[in-house]
């Protein structure tokens, strides 16, 4: 089986009701999300935590803005893996402009599981990322959530028409 590594995608406070930009069921994402986290630590998979920056130079209007509350990853999802890498990003792909494809290098991993938000924005970019595709990419569905249920379907579409297997928790590890 091919050495698996957990990206978790930008779960941070400002997707959740009291944030300034709230998603979809962003709470029964993260639920979910808690799950593959335990089992990923169960099997000894490493996790990584992806965070989204937006620099205070860039204008009213945004969100995420760096050293804000709503930036920060989600006190749950933190607990859950304190010692996981934080890889901090400015660009809806992962890979773009940071160390994510040098941590996984390092960890040997062969394959990317997907959870996070928003599926139509960086969960999708980040699994058709030209860097990704060399780590077999699948996105683990009840794991991600964005504005709506329509626009969430038509993200995962899209990325299984481009060849992203798109998987159940229990899929993904097995």
């Amino acid at each position: 089986m091919a050495k698996q590594a957990l990206i978790v995608i930008d779960i941070q406070n400002d997707y959740f009701p009291e944030g300034k930009y709230p998603l979809h069921k962003p709470e029964l994402a993260m639920q979910e999300t808690l799950k593959a986290m335990a089992i990923a630590q169960e099997k000894h998979i490493p996790i990584i935590h992806i965070q989204h920056h937006v620099p205070v130079a860039a204008g009213e209007g945004l969100f995420f803005y760096e050293g804000s509350r709503g930036a920060e990853i989600h006190k749950d999802v933190m607990a859950a893996a304190l010692d996981a890498p934080i890889i901090t990003k400015q660009h809806a792909d992962c890979f773009e402009k940071t160390n994510l494809e040098e941590t996984l290098q390092s960890l040997g991993v062969e394959e990317i599981l997907i959870a996070g938000m928003m599926t139509h924005n960086c969960v999708t970019h980040t699994a058709l990322s030209p860097s990704a595709a060399k780590y077999t990419p699948k996105v683990i569905e009840p794991c991600t959530c964005t504005r709506d249920a329509i626009g969430h379907l038509l993200a995962l579409d899209s990325m299984q028409v481009r060849g992203i297997e798109i998987v159940s928790i229990e899929t993904a590890f097995s």
